[in-house]
């Protein structure tokens, strides 16, 4: 899906970031520089390659300080496109796109970082079968975003909170008094999904016996993950999660995992080189 979330607050988001950045008094230099009436054309442009994310989020930056622009968007979010692809092009007032100018870069530079970074996951995978998975280490009131650039990079959505699935991590076991009590207080409480993590090959069966519905292989070796699926036996799906990198994750999801989750596809993906070139129309 190629949509923002439906549940995503545009406008709210929009004008919180525009207010963040003209403050109390607004866009001084523009308008002390640029005449009121002046015009400008300007181009988006990749300068590295990258999969694209956050196009409506330009645009939607532009078209709240110039209702009027007119915006042509020349790639769609999910694209790979190779440096110097014109991403967008756009003509209106020239105060109101240099003022909107640096939110609609730091939003598509950060959310094509994320797409990049998971595409390239994805193509390390290559056809194991194994789907890419992102988590929950996002920027705090960023997720449904970030969550939406991972999937433009053709990654799938783990859980978006606390709210829609049951997580028995380590801590909760230590809590309870172990994988099964755990996972059994969660079954009692109507939890439909209960997705349990171990670390340890003796913990899947109790995991599963107790009602279980997802294991999250932590920290396992290829070797190892190899030796869970064959005892899970298509059980219940299985997913490899824990210091996962480019290197190693073709080899973990050849084990056979029906997922692998890779924290770092929000946590630390860097932003991509985007220009906004403008001139004279």
């Amino acid at each position: 899906m190629k949509n923002l979330p439906p549940d995503f607050d545009l406008d709210g988001f929009i004008n919180a970031v525009l207010a963040e950045d003209l403050g109390p008094v607004g866009d001084v230099t523009s308008a002390a520089v640029i005449p009121a009436d002046a015009r400008f054309t300007g181009v988006m442009a990749a300068r590295e390659p990258m999969a694209v994310a956050g196009l409506p989020l330009a645009e939607a930056f532009f078209r709240a300080l110039d209702p009027d622009v007119v915006v042509e968007r020349c790639v769609t979010d999910g694209d790979r496109v190779a440096a110097g692809t014109v991403l967008l092009r756009l003509s209106g007032n020239a105060r109101a796109l240099l003022t909107a100018e640096r939110s609609a870069l730091n939003t598509v530079q950060h959310l094509s970082g994320i797409a990049t970074l998971a595409a390239a996951y994805v193509d390390a995978m290559g056809d194991t079968g194994a789907i890419l998975l992102d988590t929950r280490k996002t920027i705090p009131g960023l997720r449904l975003l970030e969550k939406y650039a991972t999937r433009m990079g053709g990654a799938h959505n783990h859980r978006m909170g606390l709210w829609d699935a049951a997580m028995i991590k380590d801590n909760h076991v230590a809590v309870a008094g172990g994988v099964a009590p755990a996972v059994e207080r969660a079954v009692a409480a109507g939890m439909a999904r209960i997705i349990v993590e171990v670390d340890r090959l003796d913990q899947i069966e109790p995991a599963i016996g107790a009602g279980a519905t997802h294991l999250l292989l932590d920290n396992m070796s290829a070797p190892k993950l190899a030796e869970a699926v064959a005892i899970v036996a298509g059980r219940v799906p299985t997913e490899a999660s824990g210091g996962v990198t480019l290197d190693t994750i073709g080899a973990i999801a050849a084990t056979g995992v029906t997922y692998v989750s890779v924290g770092r596809l929000t946590q630390s993906a860097p932003a991509v080189d985007i220009g906004l070139d403008f001139s004279a129309a």
